[in-house]
């Protein structure tokens, strides 16, 4: 008989005549929520603005994570994991039966206002990601204990025993001080170094990250709303340039309506709404204006600006 991860972790599924339960829905007070951009709503009484998640991880689900688009004025972002009834003026972690890392001191909560350090500090463009390792689940107690691990920027910061409540563990989003701006990414997956060196040698996919761009074999478009600053299309390959392969070149078939293309080099953690070039670690040409880019917002004249071919 199929099994489902609920509860108790492992139970079966409701008889065919029960009755049908109305879907679960996104909890959040205090946040401007645009799609999957996550805003902090500055209150007069200065409560944390909290992002629940409408359902529970799983093992088919069991990880998502944020990408810090602003840090805002004091950086007071949260991720983590707690019951669907938590607090909506809590941080995650500050309450009982619930786990957060904190990104303004890098803290580890769990069920208290007093944290241990745990990991780095995190800011604008980072990503902090928070999941569970069901197989690892120690059930010879009263209740279930299951592993929880925290990432940033795809390295995993480490692992602290959780116990399992009464309907499963929501993600949990917390943000308290003005200006503060993330991204959700809810269908996340993590992947061990293990696994990644191995789909490092899947020729068939030569790219690592994709974000708002379609791949048609070897033509790319961009697909995002172009409205706002961060709305960047970001194409990364999967592997460094090296001395056997070390040169790229791409042609432009379309520049849309202000050839905001820019072709570079970048970290493999790069912030995905950035352009190359923009933050540390990268370095790009803009076609749109002929200059280049080396780990800051403002360019030199370097080149031509580019068009259509």
């Amino acid at each position: 008989m199929e099994e489902v991860i609920f509860e108790n972790l492992r139970c079966h599924p409701p008889p065919r005549n029960a009755p049908i339960l109305p879907p679960r829905r996104v909890q959040s007070e205090r946040l401007h929520i645009d799609g999957d951009i996550l805003s902090y709503i500055v209150n007069d009484e200065d409560k944390v603005g909290v992002y629940i998640a409408a359902d529970p991880l799983t093992q088919d689900r069991n990880y998502y994570e944020v990408e810090i688009l602003d840090s805002g004025l004091q950086g007071t972002i949260a991720i983590g994991l707690g019951p669907s009834r938590y607090p909506l003026d809590c941080q995650p972690g500050w309450n009982v039966d619930s786990i957060g890392y904190h990104a303004d001191d890098g803290r580890l909560y769990k069920s208290c206002g007093i944290g241990r350090p745990f990991g780095s500090k995190c800011l604008t463009g980072d990503r902090i990601g928070c999941g569970i390792k069901f197989d690892q689940t120690d059930v010879s107690g009263v209740r279930p204990l299951v592993k929880v691990f925290f990432t940033r920027n795809g390295d995993e910061i480490g692992t602290v025993v959780v116990p399992w409540p009464h309907g499963g563990l929501f993600p949990i989003v917390g943000l308290h001080s003005e200006g503060e701006e993330l991204e959700l990414h809810l269908d996340s997956h993590f992947q061990h170094d293990e696994v990644i060196l191995m789909t490092v040698d899947n020729i068939d996919d030569e790219w690592s990250r994709l974000h708002q761009i379609r791949l048609n074999g070897c033509i790319m478009e961009y697909t995002g709303r172009g409205k706002k600053l961060i709305d960047v299309g970001l194409a990364q390959a999967r592997s460094p340039l090296d001395p056997t392969y070390h040169y790229f070149e791409l042609e432009i078939v379309d520049p849309g309506e202000n050839c905001s293309i820019a072709i570079g080099l970048a970290r493999r953690d790069y912030p995905k709404h950035r352009y190359p070039g923009w933050n540390i670690g990268s370095i790009a040409y803009h076609a749109d204006d002929g200059k280049v880019f080396v780990g800051s917002g403002v360019g030199e004249p370097f080149g031509p600006q580019c068009h259509k071919a």
